[in-house]
């Protein structure tokens, strides 16, 4: 499906829905797309945190979702 064929059909279901918490919904989402353009400038400090947790990323030094969540319930449990 192109863009120009999926923003019809949104554009359609928007025209035709009566679901109030549906169209709140979705105007949400697309006012979130659209401020998500901005540009953010980053300090030394952030940029050494990105790299550092990169280098972390590539020596497997981090914890998977489940891992992490086991912890979590481990540490609520205390």
């Amino acid at each position: 499906m192109s863009i120009i064929e999926l923003r019809k059909r949104l554009i359609e279901k928007i025209e035709f829905t009566e679901d109030d918490n549906l169209l709140e919904e979705a105007s949400r989402l697309l006012e979130v797309s659209l401020d998500d353009k901005s540009i953010y400038i980053l300090n030394d400090k952030q940029h050494q945190a990105i790299d550092e947790a990169r280098k972390q990323i590539v020596e497997g030094s981090f914890l998977s979702n489940e891992e992490s969540n086991k912890e979590i319930d481990e540490w609520l449990r205390k």
